[in-house]
Protein backbone atom coordinates (compact mmCIF):
# COMPACT_ATOMS: atom_id res chain seq x y z
CA UNK A 1 0.00 0.00 0.00
CA UNK A 2 1.65 3.70 -1.17
CA UNK A 3 1.59 6.45 1.80
CA UNK A 4 -1.51 8.08 -0.22
CA UNK A 5 -3.40 5.48 -0.01
CA UNK A 6 -2.38 4.40 3.42
CA UNK A 7 -3.44 8.16 4.60
CA UNK A 8 -6.62 7.85 2.68
CA UNK A 9 -7.69 4.52 4.57
CA UNK A 10 -7.09 6.58 7.91
CA UNK A 11 -9.22 9.55 6.85
CA UNK A 12 -11.91 7.12 5.92
CA UNK A 13 -11.36 5.77 8.96
CA UNK A 14 -11.59 8.59 10.91
CA UNK A 15 -14.70 9.47 9.30
CA UNK A 16 -16.62 6.70 9.46
CA UNK A 17 -16.35 6.64 13.10
CA UNK A 18 -19.37 7.37 15.41
CA UNK A 19 -17.97 9.22 17.77
CA UNK A 20 -19.31 12.70 19.84
CA UNK A 21 -15.99 14.52 18.93
CA UNK A 22 -17.66 13.81 15.00
CA UNK A 23 -20.89 15.42 16.44
CA UNK A 24 -22.01 18.50 14.93
CA UNK A 25 -21.54 20.84 17.91
CA UNK A 26 -24.61 23.18 19.21
CA UNK A 27 -27.00 24.98 17.58
CA UNK A 28 -28.05 28.45 18.96
CA UNK A 29 -31.85 26.50 19.57
CA UNK A 30 -30.16 23.44 21.21
CA UNK A 31 -27.90 25.69 23.36
CA UNK A 32 -30.62 27.50 25.44
CA UNK A 33 -32.60 24.22 25.29
CA UNK A 34 -29.99 22.20 27.07
CA UNK A 35 -29.08 25.07 29.22
CA UNK A 36 -32.23 25.10 31.02
CA UNK A 37 -31.98 21.66 32.17
CA UNK A 38 -30.43 20.21 35.29
CA UNK A 39 -27.27 19.57 33.70
CA UNK A 40 -26.95 23.34 33.53
CA UNK A 41 -25.61 23.07 30.05
CA UNK A 42 -23.45 20.58 30.24
CA UNK A 43 -24.54 18.82 27.63
CA UNK A 44 -21.55 16.77 27.21
CA UNK A 45 -20.98 15.32 30.44
CA UNK A 46 -22.84 11.86 30.44
CA UNK A 47 -20.34 11.21 27.51
CA UNK A 48 -17.29 12.33 29.17
CA UNK A 49 -18.00 10.82 32.92
CA UNK A 50 -17.25 7.01 32.07
CA UNK A 51 -13.81 8.30 31.17
CA UNK A 52 -13.18 8.99 34.93
CA UNK A 53 -12.54 5.35 35.27
CA UNK A 54 -9.71 5.72 32.78
CA UNK A 55 -5.96 5.20 34.58
CA UNK A 56 -4.49 8.90 34.82
CA UNK A 57 -2.12 8.93 32.11
CA UNK A 58 1.08 9.39 33.22
CA UNK A 59 3.46 11.89 34.31
CA UNK A 60 2.96 15.51 31.86
CA UNK A 61 5.88 16.33 29.69
CA UNK A 62 5.50 19.80 29.19
CA UNK A 63 7.31 21.80 26.36
CA UNK A 64 8.06 24.82 28.05
CA UNK A 65 8.81 26.92 25.30
CA UNK A 66 7.49 30.25 25.64
CA UNK A 67 7.87 32.70 28.24
CA UNK A 68 4.89 34.92 27.65
CA UNK A 69 1.58 34.49 25.42
CA UNK A 70 0.09 36.81 22.96
CA UNK A 71 -3.65 35.64 22.42
CA UNK A 72 -5.35 38.02 19.30
CA UNK A 73 -9.19 37.74 20.07
CA UNK A 74 -10.78 38.16 16.35
CA UNK A 75 -14.22 38.46 17.74
CA UNK A 76 -17.04 38.31 15.18
CA UNK A 77 -15.55 34.82 13.84
CA UNK A 78 -13.26 35.39 10.59
CA UNK A 79 -13.88 33.19 7.78
CA UNK A 80 -11.39 30.23 7.95
CA UNK A 81 -12.07 29.63 4.54
CA UNK A 82 -11.30 33.68 2.93
CA UNK A 83 -7.80 33.94 5.65
CA UNK A 84 -5.80 30.58 7.15
CA UNK A 85 -7.45 28.04 5.08
CA UNK A 86 -7.68 29.21 1.98
CA UNK A 87 -10.35 28.00 -0.54
CA UNK A 88 -10.61 29.18 -4.01
CA UNK A 89 -13.86 28.77 -5.93
CA UNK A 90 -16.08 31.24 -8.16
CA UNK A 91 -16.34 33.41 -4.74
CA UNK A 92 -13.01 34.28 -4.33
CA UNK A 93 -12.53 37.95 -5.13
CA UNK A 94 -9.68 38.44 -7.60
CA UNK A 95 -7.94 40.88 -5.56
CA UNK A 96 -7.18 38.58 -3.21
CA UNK A 97 -4.59 37.32 -5.07
CA UNK A 98 -3.78 33.70 -4.58
CA UNK A 99 -0.63 32.86 -4.06
CA UNK A 100 1.44 29.69 -3.12
CA UNK A 101 3.34 29.19 -0.30
CA UNK A 102 4.85 25.71 -0.46
CA UNK A 103 2.31 23.66 0.08
CA UNK A 104 -0.66 26.55 1.15
CA UNK A 105 -2.49 28.69 -0.51
CA UNK A 106 -2.75 32.46 0.48
CA UNK A 107 -4.79 35.77 0.57
CA UNK A 108 -1.64 37.54 -1.03
CA UNK A 109 -3.87 40.77 -1.84
CA UNK A 110 -5.96 40.43 1.74
CA UNK A 111 -2.93 39.60 3.90
CA UNK A 112 0.72 40.97 1.66
CA UNK A 113 2.30 41.77 5.19
CA UNK A 114 1.64 38.42 6.91
CA UNK A 115 2.91 36.97 3.73
CA UNK A 116 6.61 38.32 4.75
CA UNK A 117 6.46 36.73 8.16
CA UNK A 118 5.58 33.18 6.28
CA UNK A 119 8.99 31.53 7.89
CA UNK A 120 7.27 32.41 11.15
CA UNK A 121 3.25 31.25 11.04
CA UNK A 122 1.95 27.71 11.42
CA UNK A 123 -1.55 27.27 11.06
CA UNK A 124 -4.41 25.03 13.00
CA UNK A 125 -6.62 23.98 10.59
CA UNK A 126 -8.37 20.80 12.06
CA UNK A 127 -10.34 22.84 14.60
CA UNK A 128 -14.05 23.01 15.52
CA UNK A 129 -15.77 25.59 17.64
CA UNK A 130 -18.29 23.75 20.26
CA UNK A 131 -21.52 26.40 19.96
CA UNK A 132 -22.48 29.03 17.27
CA UNK A 133 -23.51 32.04 19.68
CA UNK A 134 -20.76 34.53 20.02
CA UNK A 135 -20.59 35.25 23.87
CA UNK A 136 -20.81 31.64 24.35
CA UNK A 137 -18.05 31.18 21.92
CA UNK A 138 -15.68 33.72 22.86
CA UNK A 139 -16.12 32.87 26.48
CA UNK A 140 -15.58 29.22 26.26
CA UNK A 141 -12.20 29.63 24.70
CA UNK A 142 -10.97 31.66 27.16
CA UNK A 143 -12.05 29.46 30.47
CA UNK A 144 -11.47 26.06 28.56
CA UNK A 145 -14.64 25.16 29.30
CA UNK A 146 -18.31 25.61 29.07
CA UNK A 147 -19.33 28.15 30.31
CA UNK A 148 -23.53 27.04 31.33
CA UNK A 149 -21.36 24.30 33.34
CA UNK A 150 -21.22 24.43 37.26
CA UNK A 151 -17.84 26.35 37.57
CA UNK A 152 -18.67 28.41 34.29
CA UNK A 153 -19.69 31.37 36.36
CA UNK A 154 -16.83 31.66 38.39
CA UNK A 155 -14.22 30.34 36.11
CA UNK A 156 -10.78 32.52 35.29
CA UNK A 157 -9.17 33.61 32.15
CA UNK A 158 -6.71 31.00 31.19
CA UNK A 159 -4.36 34.55 31.46
CA UNK A 160 -5.69 34.86 35.35
CA UNK A 161 -4.11 31.26 35.74
CA UNK A 162 -1.48 32.19 33.91
CA UNK A 163 -0.54 35.09 36.12
CA UNK A 164 -1.13 32.70 39.48
CA UNK A 165 1.09 30.28 37.86
CA UNK A 166 4.01 32.43 37.14
CA UNK A 167 3.48 35.09 40.27
CA UNK A 168 6.03 32.51 42.25
CA UNK A 169 8.83 33.83 39.59
CA UNK A 170 8.77 37.26 39.91
CA UNK A 171 10.89 39.82 41.19
CA UNK A 172 10.86 42.50 43.42
CA UNK A 173 11.45 45.00 40.83
CA UNK A 174 8.55 43.86 38.17
CA UNK A 175 5.50 45.87 38.89
CA UNK A 176 2.85 45.13 35.80
CA UNK A 177 0.97 43.19 36.44
CA UNK A 178 0.82 38.88 35.47
CA UNK A 179 -2.26 39.46 32.91
CA UNK A 180 -2.60 42.35 30.61
CA UNK A 181 -5.36 43.18 28.03
CA UNK A 182 -5.92 45.33 25.38
CA UNK A 183 -8.95 47.38 23.32
CA UNK A 184 -10.59 44.17 25.48
CA UNK A 185 -13.89 43.15 23.78
CA UNK A 186 -16.79 43.02 25.23
CA UNK A 187 -17.01 39.25 26.60
CA UNK A 188 -13.45 39.53 27.88
CA UNK A 189 -13.15 37.15 31.18
CA UNK A 190 -11.37 38.50 34.08
CA UNK A 191 -10.08 36.53 37.42
CA UNK A 192 -13.31 34.20 38.22
CA UNK A 193 -12.89 33.22 41.77
CA UNK A 194 -9.11 33.83 41.59
CA UNK A 195 -8.05 36.79 43.80
CA UNK A 196 -7.90 40.16 41.79
CA UNK A 197 -4.57 40.47 41.56
CA UNK A 198 -4.55 38.04 38.79
CA UNK A 199 -7.00 39.80 37.02
CA UNK A 200 -6.81 41.34 33.51
CA UNK A 201 -5.03 45.01 34.17
CA UNK A 202 -7.20 46.49 30.97
CA UNK A 203 -5.75 49.12 29.07
CA UNK A 204 -6.55 51.19 25.84
CA UNK A 205 -3.47 52.15 24.53
CA UNK A 206 -2.73 55.98 23.69
CA UNK A 207 0.46 57.32 22.39
CA UNK A 208 0.89 59.15 25.66
CA UNK A 209 1.10 56.41 27.80
CA UNK A 210 -1.29 55.22 30.85
CA UNK A 211 -3.91 58.02 32.14
CA UNK A 212 -4.59 58.94 35.24
CA UNK A 213 -0.87 58.08 36.76
CA UNK A 214 -0.38 61.67 38.47
CA UNK A 215 -2.65 63.58 41.31
CA UNK A 216 -4.03 67.11 39.49
CA UNK A 217 -2.56 68.38 43.00
CA UNK A 218 1.01 66.64 42.56
CA UNK A 219 2.82 64.20 43.81
CA UNK A 220 3.57 65.55 47.05
CA UNK A 221 -0.33 65.67 47.74
CA UNK A 222 -0.96 62.76 46.69
CA UNK A 223 1.75 61.13 48.97
CA UNK A 224 -0.19 62.81 51.56
CA UNK A 225 -3.56 61.00 50.70
CA UNK A 226 -1.72 57.74 50.37
CA UNK A 227 -0.59 57.94 53.60
CA UNK A 228 -3.66 59.40 55.24
CA UNK A 229 -5.62 56.13 54.07
CA UNK A 230 -3.50 53.59 55.37
CA UNK A 231 -3.57 55.41 58.81
CA UNK A 232 -7.46 55.00 58.48
CA UNK A 233 -8.22 52.20 56.46
CA UNK A 234 -5.24 49.72 57.26
CA UNK A 235 -7.22 47.88 59.84
CA UNK A 236 -10.23 47.33 57.70
CA UNK A 237 -8.76 46.28 54.33
CA UNK A 238 -5.77 44.23 55.06
CA UNK A 239 -6.79 40.94 56.71
CA UNK A 240 -9.99 42.36 56.84
CA UNK A 241 -12.95 41.48 58.54
CA UNK A 242 -15.02 41.97 55.85
CA UNK A 243 -13.50 39.46 53.58
CA UNK A 244 -11.86 39.12 50.41
CA UNK A 245 -12.78 41.37 48.61
CA UNK A 246 -11.85 44.27 50.76
CA UNK A 247 -8.69 42.39 51.16
CA UNK A 248 -8.51 42.49 46.69
CA UNK A 249 -9.63 46.58 46.89
CA UNK A 250 -6.24 47.22 49.30
CA UNK A 251 -4.15 44.93 46.71
CA UNK A 252 -5.56 47.20 43.90
CA UNK A 253 -4.72 50.22 45.50
CA UNK A 254 -1.41 48.67 46.25
CA UNK A 255 -0.64 47.97 42.25
CA UNK A 256 -1.85 51.15 41.20
CA UNK A 257 -0.24 53.11 43.46
CA UNK A 258 3.39 51.53 42.10
CA UNK A 259 2.43 52.28 38.54
CA UNK A 260 1.86 55.76 39.50
CA UNK A 261 4.47 58.64 39.17
CA UNK A 262 7.31 55.87 37.63
CA UNK A 263 8.36 56.87 34.35
CA UNK A 264 9.69 53.25 33.29
CA UNK A 265 6.31 51.67 33.58
CA UNK A 266 5.00 54.87 31.63
CA UNK A 267 7.42 54.49 28.76
CA UNK A 268 6.41 50.98 28.18
CA UNK A 269 2.76 52.18 27.41
CA UNK A 270 4.03 54.81 25.25
CA UNK A 271 4.66 54.67 21.52
CA UNK A 272 5.95 57.60 19.14
CA UNK A 273 4.10 58.47 15.89
CA UNK A 274 6.20 56.41 14.03
CA UNK A 275 5.54 53.16 15.50
CA UNK A 276 1.83 53.92 15.19
CA UNK A 277 2.41 54.39 11.58
CA UNK A 278 4.42 51.28 11.04
CA UNK A 279 2.08 49.21 12.70
CA UNK A 280 -0.88 50.58 10.61
CA UNK A 281 -2.26 53.34 12.37
CA UNK A 282 -4.95 51.54 14.05
CA UNK A 283 -6.23 51.05 17.10
CA UNK A 284 -5.46 47.38 16.68
CA UNK A 285 -1.56 48.11 15.61
CA UNK A 286 -1.56 50.59 19.06
CA UNK A 287 -1.83 47.28 21.21
CA UNK A 288 0.34 45.28 18.91
CA UNK A 289 2.93 48.11 20.07
CA UNK A 290 2.23 47.80 23.82
CA UNK A 291 2.22 44.13 23.88
CA UNK A 292 5.69 44.13 22.27
CA UNK A 293 6.62 46.87 24.89
CA UNK A 294 5.39 44.81 27.63
CA UNK A 295 7.35 41.99 26.22
CA UNK A 296 10.26 43.75 26.25
CA UNK A 297 10.02 45.21 29.42
CA UNK A 298 10.45 42.16 31.57
CA UNK A 299 8.34 43.19 33.99
CA UNK A 300 6.28 40.11 35.28
CA UNK A 301 3.48 40.31 32.48
CA UNK A 302 2.94 36.69 30.96
CA UNK A 303 -0.09 36.69 29.35
CA UNK A 304 -1.26 39.81 27.29
CA UNK A 305 -4.70 39.82 25.62
CA UNK A 306 -5.83 41.96 21.71
CA UNK A 307 -9.55 41.80 20.97
CA UNK A 308 -10.19 43.21 17.22
CA UNK A 309 -13.76 42.93 16.32
CA UNK A 310 -15.83 43.31 12.94
CA UNK A 311 -15.77 39.81 11.72
CA UNK A 312 -19.28 39.51 11.62
CA UNK A 313 -19.74 39.10 8.02
CA UNK A 314 -23.10 38.19 7.32
CA UNK A 315 -23.75 40.46 4.87
CA UNK A 316 -21.33 42.16 1.66
CA UNK A 317 -18.14 40.40 3.15
CA UNK A 318 -16.36 41.31 0.21
CA UNK A 319 -17.34 44.86 0.36
CA UNK A 320 -14.73 47.71 1.20
CA UNK A 321 -16.29 47.81 5.15
CA UNK A 322 -16.33 44.06 4.90
CA UNK A 323 -13.50 41.65 5.91
CA UNK A 324 -11.51 44.57 4.32
CA UNK A 325 -12.42 46.51 6.75
CA UNK A 326 -10.96 44.47 10.04
CA UNK A 327 -7.89 43.23 7.83
CA UNK A 328 -6.54 46.28 7.46
CA UNK A 329 -5.56 46.79 10.88
CA UNK A 330 -4.89 43.25 11.19
CA UNK A 331 -2.69 42.83 8.88
CA UNK A 332 0.02 45.21 9.17
CA UNK A 333 -0.44 45.39 12.96
CA UNK A 334 0.27 41.59 13.56
CA UNK A 335 3.06 41.58 10.87
CA UNK A 336 4.88 44.17 12.59
CA UNK A 337 4.63 42.53 15.79
CA UNK A 338 6.07 39.40 14.75
CA UNK A 339 8.96 41.19 12.76
CA UNK A 340 9.95 43.23 15.72
CA UNK A 341 9.91 40.73 18.29
CA UNK A 342 11.99 38.25 15.91
CA UNK A 343 14.38 40.99 16.16
CA UNK A 344 15.16 41.55 19.50
CA UNK A 345 17.47 39.42 21.65
CA UNK A 346 15.29 37.14 23.79
CA UNK A 347 16.86 35.99 27.92
CA UNK A 348 18.16 32.72 26.71
CA UNK A 349 21.26 32.82 24.69
CA UNK A 350 20.58 32.95 20.90
CA UNK A 351 16.89 33.09 21.11
CA UNK A 352 15.14 35.83 19.88
CA UNK A 353 11.50 37.59 22.06
CA UNK A 354 9.61 35.97 19.21
CA UNK A 355 10.99 32.44 19.83
CA UNK A 356 10.11 33.05 23.67
CA UNK A 357 6.33 34.37 22.76
CA UNK A 358 3.70 32.41 21.76
CA UNK A 359 1.01 34.54 19.77
CA UNK A 360 -2.42 33.13 19.12
CA UNK A 361 -5.02 34.60 16.85
CA UNK A 362 -8.58 32.87 16.69
CA UNK A 363 -12.26 33.42 16.39
CA UNK A 364 -14.78 32.21 18.33
CA UNK A 365 -16.05 30.00 15.00
CA UNK A 366 -15.59 29.93 11.75
CA UNK A 367 -18.12 31.15 8.55
CA UNK A 368 -19.51 29.33 6.25
CA UNK A 369 -18.22 27.86 3.17
CA UNK A 370 -18.39 28.21 -0.63
CA UNK A 371 -20.80 30.47 -2.39
CA UNK A 372 -22.42 33.17 -0.44
CA UNK A 373 -25.49 33.42 1.00
CA UNK A 374 -28.30 35.70 0.09
CA UNK A 375 -26.77 38.76 1.52
CA UNK A 376 -23.36 38.16 0.02
CA UNK A 377 -21.75 37.30 3.32
CA UNK A 378 -21.32 34.05 5.20
CA UNK A 379 -22.95 33.39 8.26
CA UNK A 380 -21.59 31.34 11.53
CA UNK A 381 -20.05 27.99 11.34
CA UNK A 382 -18.29 25.46 13.99
CA UNK A 383 -15.04 24.57 11.56
CA UNK A 384 -12.04 27.19 12.10
CA UNK A 385 -8.81 27.95 11.72
CA UNK A 386 -5.77 29.38 13.90
CA UNK A 387 -2.90 30.97 13.38
CA UNK A 388 0.45 30.52 15.80
CA UNK A 389 3.58 32.51 15.73
CA UNK A 390 6.62 32.04 17.82
CA UNK A 391 7.10 30.69 21.19
CA UNK A 392 8.88 27.45 19.94
CA UNK A 393 6.22 26.75 16.73
CA UNK A 394 7.68 25.32 13.52
CA UNK A 395 7.06 28.54 11.66
CA UNK A 396 7.79 27.88 7.81
CA UNK A 397 3.77 28.15 6.50
CA UNK A 398 2.99 24.72 7.80
CA UNK A 399 -0.23 23.56 8.85
CA UNK A 400 -1.95 21.07 10.81
CA UNK A 401 -4.52 19.18 9.61
CA UNK A 402 -6.51 19.37 6.39
CA UNK A 403 -10.06 20.42 5.64
CA UNK A 404 -12.15 19.11 2.22
CA UNK A 405 -12.46 21.41 -0.94
CA UNK A 406 -14.46 24.20 0.59
CA UNK A 407 -13.33 23.80 4.18
CA UNK A 408 -16.62 22.66 5.82
CA UNK A 409 -15.00 19.83 7.75
CA UNK A 410 -11.65 18.02 8.46
CA UNK A 411 -10.34 15.27 6.49
CA UNK A 412 -7.52 14.50 8.42
CA UNK A 413 -6.87 15.94 11.71
CA UNK A 414 -3.06 15.87 11.30
CA UNK A 415 -2.39 15.35 15.33
CA UNK A 416 -1.48 12.62 17.61
CA UNK A 417 -5.57 12.46 19.08
CA UNK A 418 -6.86 12.02 15.17
CA UNK A 419 -9.92 14.25 16.27
CA UNK A 420 -10.79 17.76 15.78
CA UNK A 421 -8.84 20.19 17.70
CA UNK A 422 -11.19 21.95 20.52
CA UNK A 423 -10.94 25.39 22.46
CA UNK A 424 -9.69 22.71 25.45
CA UNK A 425 -7.08 20.98 23.24
CA UNK A 426 -5.80 24.94 22.83
CA UNK A 427 -5.76 25.81 26.15
CA UNK A 428 -3.66 23.17 27.18
CA UNK A 429 -0.95 23.62 23.88
CA UNK A 430 -0.74 27.33 25.77
CA UNK A 431 -0.20 26.32 29.05
CA UNK A 432 2.07 23.38 28.01
CA UNK A 433 4.07 25.79 26.15
CA UNK A 434 4.39 28.30 29.06
CA UNK A 435 5.42 25.20 31.43
CA UNK A 436 2.21 25.29 32.85
CA UNK A 437 0.54 21.82 34.13
CA UNK A 438 -3.06 21.70 32.28
CA UNK A 439 -3.77 19.10 34.16
CA UNK A 440 -3.92 20.62 37.58
CA UNK A 441 -6.59 21.02 39.64
CA UNK A 442 -6.99 23.07 42.58
CA UNK A 443 -9.07 22.74 45.63
CA UNK A 444 -9.65 26.19 46.98
CA UNK A 445 -13.33 26.88 44.31
CA UNK A 446 -16.16 28.38 46.24
CA UNK A 447 -17.98 25.23 45.38
CA UNK A 448 -15.61 22.99 46.53
CA UNK A 449 -15.48 20.71 43.33
CA UNK A 450 -11.86 21.75 42.46
CA UNK A 451 -11.59 23.62 39.75
CA UNK A 452 -9.50 21.98 36.82
CA UNK A 453 -7.25 24.13 34.45
CA UNK A 454 -8.54 22.30 31.33
CA UNK A 455 -11.75 19.73 32.63
CA UNK A 456 -10.70 16.22 31.64
CA UNK A 457 -7.45 16.98 30.48
CA UNK A 458 -6.01 14.71 33.45
CA UNK A 459 -7.75 11.83 31.96
CA UNK A 460 -6.57 12.40 28.25
CA UNK A 461 -9.83 13.92 27.04
CA UNK A 462 -7.89 17.17 25.95
CA UNK A 463 -4.06 17.60 24.95
CA UNK A 464 -1.62 19.77 23.62
CA UNK A 465 -1.40 20.06 19.97
CA UNK A 466 2.39 19.31 20.01
CA UNK A 467 2.30 19.47 15.90
CA UNK A 468 2.53 23.04 16.14
CA UNK A 469 6.03 23.34 17.52
CA UNK A 470 9.17 21.90 16.21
Amino acid sequence: MTAEEKRKCECQKYHGRNHFWDGPGLSRRQFFALSGTALAGYYFLPVLRPLETRAQSPSVSLLNTAKTCIYIHLDGAPSHADTFDLKEGSWTPSNFAPTSYGNIRWPQGLMPNLAKQMPHLTFVRSARAWALIHSLGQVWKQIARNPAAALGKISPNIGSVVAYEYDKHRTAGQLLPGFISLNSGSNLVGSGYFAAQYANFDVAPSQNGLANVTHPDGQARFNTRWSLLHTLDDSLRQNSPMGRRAEDMDQFYTDAQSLMYNSTINSIFSFTSTDHTAYGGSSFGDACIVARNIVKSNQGTHFITISLGGWDNHQNIYAANGIYGSMKQFDPGLAALISDLAGQPGSSGGKSLLDETLIVAAGEFGRTVGALNNQNGRDHYLQLSILFAGGGSKGNGQAIGSTDATGSATVDPGWSQGRDIKPEDIACTIYSALGIDYTSELQNDPLHRGFEYVPFAKFGVYYPVNEVFS
